[in-house]
């Protein structure tokens, strides 16, 4: 008698955990945002040589945008209007912006202001 109620408190344990785990994961797949969901489209812009490349982007909205700074000096990635800057970004650093709605968004190093860019979301 003893090991039968051994083997039903086991088997309530293991379906209290199996539905402890399903909530936590049904909770964790609510809170991932659009931008890191799979499948979401990711573009990349390179910073080199004083440029951004691509100079211009078309993008539809809810496109990650990383930048990456392949430079051997700082840049910055910041817009015009002051929607998104990144921090003084070092060799190998990254940049994420991701647009939410459509629009234009032209941006610049404020360390070298020469160097300008411009990301179109649709």
């Amino acid at each position: 008698m003893e090991c039968s109620k051994r083997n039903s408190k086991l088997r309530n344990s293991r379906w209290i955990l199996c539905i402890a785990a399903s909530t936590v994961l049904s909770l964790a797949a609510l809170t991932v945002p659009k931008s890191m969901a799979a499948g979401s489209p990711t573009v990349n812009v390179k910073i080199d040589n004083f440029s951004f490349t691509p100079a211009t982007l078309t993008v539809k909205a809810g496109t990650q945008i990383t930048w990456t700074n392949a430079d051997d000096i700082p840049h910055t990635v910041v817009s015009d209007s002051q929607e998104f800057k990144s921090k003084v970004l070092d060799t190998n650093e990254t940049f994420t912006f991701t647009p939410s709605k459509p629009g234009t968004y032209s941006y610049f190093c404020s360390i070298h202001p020469k160097m300008t860019g411009k990301v179109v979301a649709e």
